[in-house]
């Protein structure tokens, strides 16, 4: 059966046309239920019961399927477990800020990157997710909520850029007038560091946020973190930032998760700062998350605040991310794991 979810409309027409016999507006009818977050053709009303039948006998349509919700008592913040047709399940995050909701989605179901200050990357990884998988994770928030999200981090579970062609394509479904139409600059796409596809995503030349995950000043710490550092070095990573940079004219989000006594050093800080200066950039400093089986803790708010100081001598601006979700483990990975055990 076909994935209709992860069709453009002008693929759908054509198939529609060329294969059913169907007139384009049938596509436009079909494509606006889509849109509109249903889940299965029976919801069609405004097409006959038979061409529903033939429809649902050629394709099918992803459906994230709800398996737990958590809702944080202190900002609102909703994690959610979802779970697809094949009993794999992932995590989404919906946060409000005072500009609309945003909704942290997934694009792996687990991950291959294996950071050691990750949840995620402890289960191993599993499969891809569809271009539609990926889009029903906001269709299913919003019907659940009741609301419109206004914006999308790809921070989910998985490494977005390692899922390049499904992510690229849900980037142009997602943004298009006739799906979701959620802008590109309401967009922000995280990535470990795969250099080969931050010179891709570059040709892209979307108007996106890259947001770079760093979290060290050397390759002697990263790689002690993040094992992708010993295939794409800091050096070779920067400068395919700084190429992408010059390329879209944004501005990338450095990420820098805090670890006490690993990373959050002054000199690691004025060694990152030598490093990022004259670049296009901000750094989000974040408190690392507890996770079990690390033995990582999150840096004091005094040594956060000494680290920002040293970055803005140096002409490099940061701030501290707003925690949300912290009563529900909001990072993504760690429902999925207890779940799984």
């Amino acid at each position: 059966m076909k994935d209709i979810g992860s069709l453009t409309l002008e693929e759908l027409t054509a198939q529609f046309q060329n294969e059913l016999g169907l007139p384009a507006f049938r596509a436009k009818q079909v494509y606006k239920w889509l849109a509109d977050g249903a889940v299965d053709f029976s919801e069609m009303t405004n097409i006959s019961k038979e061409l529903r039948n033939n429809l649902s006998n050629i394709y099918y349509i992803s459906v994230a399927n709800i398996e737990k919700k958590l809702i944080s008592v202190y900002d609102k913040t909703v994690k959610y477990l979802f779970s697809f047709s094949d009993g794999n399940m992932i995590e989404s995050v919906v946060m409000n800020y005072h500009h609309g909701y945003t909704i942290c989605l997934s694009t792996q179901v687990g991950c291959k990157m294996g950071c050691t200050f990750c949840a995620t990357g402890q289960g191993g990884f599993v499969r891809n997710l569809t271009p539609s998988e990926m889009l029903a994770q906001i269709h299913r928030a919003q019907k659940d909520l009741g609301i419109r999200i206004s914006n999308i981090v790809l921070m989910g579970m998985g490494e977005p850029l390692d899922n390049y062609d499904n992510v690229i394509r849900f980037l142009r479904l997602v943004s298009s007038e006739d799906n979701l139409n959620i802008g590109m600059r309401h967009i922000s796409l995280s990535t470990c560091g795969l250099v080969d596809r931050i010179y891709d995503l570059e040709k892209e030349n979307l108007q996106l946020t890259l947001s770079v995950s760093l979290h060290a000043p050397n390759d002697e710490i990263r790689s002690r973190t993040m094992p992708v550092n010993k295939r794409y070095p800091i050096d070779t990573l920067l400068s395919a930032c700084r190429s992408y940079v010059n390329t879209t004219k944004r501005r990338i989000s450095f990420e820098y998760a805090m670890i006490s006594g690993v990373n959050d050093s002054d000199e690691c800080a004025r060694e990152l700062a030598q490093r990022l200066k004259g670049m296009l950039c901000h750094v989000n400093l974040i408190p690392v998350n507890p996770v079990k089986n690390t033995g990582y803790k999150k840096s004091a708010q005094e040594r956060q605040q000494a680290f920002i100081r040293i970055l803005g001598k140096y002409g490099i601006t940061a701030t501290v991310r707003r925690t949300l979700g912290a009563d529900i483990n909001a990072s993504c990975g760690q429902l999925r794991g207890a779940h799984n055990k």
